[in-house]
């Protein structure tokens, strides 16, 4: 059985100040645990204090929400791996929806960072997903395989070092949910397409994200095949996210 992740996306919420009060709160009240992780991606100017805060706790892991391929350059306004690294980053977010729809980027541009993220020793969280016209047409799995071929060509150990997040689109943000067993579904084919590359099923961590909350929580983890959670606005709130990451985990 793989460690369970519990992952918060701050998005474009909480300053560097706002977020070393969330992590002192959420230090306060949630106990070091071995069974389970608990993932942080606070915004960029925050990285470094929610990394420093957090820095005693081996069930904790930070990351950052998008980081460019180059690693330094003139590219106005972008986080470099490096940058990242140095920060505390041991992770990052890459491909989720709002930067494919919102900032145009491409399957291309996400391959790029999956492999600048691994030579440098940290876990791409590889998020991939349809939009309701996608699903509405029957294209749900069609859509999620092109998004994983960026992992074409990766030797499988690499592959393996891949975390994924399935996130349909028309869920995130809008209060609608996958139901458990549609996201288990979508999660199964993500498995057998990382066993089709040679990965051993067993040890691949697959979350889900869409409009996580406290109601809903319980039975998405209750589905064998969802590894955790990638959490957006109910991440925000550290009672409710403190109480929604010690959900009980057969």
């Amino acid at each position: 059985m793989t460690t369970p992740i519990f992952a918060a996306n701050w998005k474009m919420h909480l300053g560097p100040s706002g977020a070393r009060r969330f992590i002192r709160t959420f230090l306060d009240t949630v106990p070091q645990s071995r069974d389970r992780e608990c993932w942080f991606f606070p915004s960029a100017v925050a990285l470094e204090a929610v990394a420093h805060e957090a820095r005693d706790r081996a069930d904790i892991t930070v990351g950052a929400q998008n980081v460019h391929w180059e690693a330094k350059g003139a590219f106005t306004g972008e986080l470099s791996v490096p940058m990242a690294r140095e920060a505390g980053a041991r992770a990052a977010l890459v491909g989720h929806s709002e930067r494919r729809h919102v900032f145009g980027e491409t399957d291309e541009d996400t391959g790029r960072k999956v492999r600048v993220l691994l030579d440098a020793g940290l876990v791409p969280m590889l998020c991939v997903g349809e939009t309701i016209e996608q699903r509405e047409a029957g294209e749900t799995l069609a859509v999620v395989a092109r998004q994983l071929a960026v992992l074409d060509g990766l030797p499988p150990a690499r592959v393996a070092a891949v975390v994924v997040a399935y996130e349909p689109v028309w869920a995130i943000g809008t209060g609608r949910t996958a139901t458990p067993q549609d996201a288990a579904q979508v999660h199964a084919a993500i498995r057998a397409s990382m066993a089709g590359r040679g990965v051993d099923a067993a040890v691949v961590r697959i979350l889900y994200g869409g409009s996580v909350k406290p109601e809903n929580i319980r039975a998405l983890m209750a589905e064998p095949e969802i590894d955790g959670v990638l959490v957006g606005g109910a991440s925000l709130h550290a009672e409710a996210w403190s109480g929604m990451v010690q959900v009980h985990v057969d």
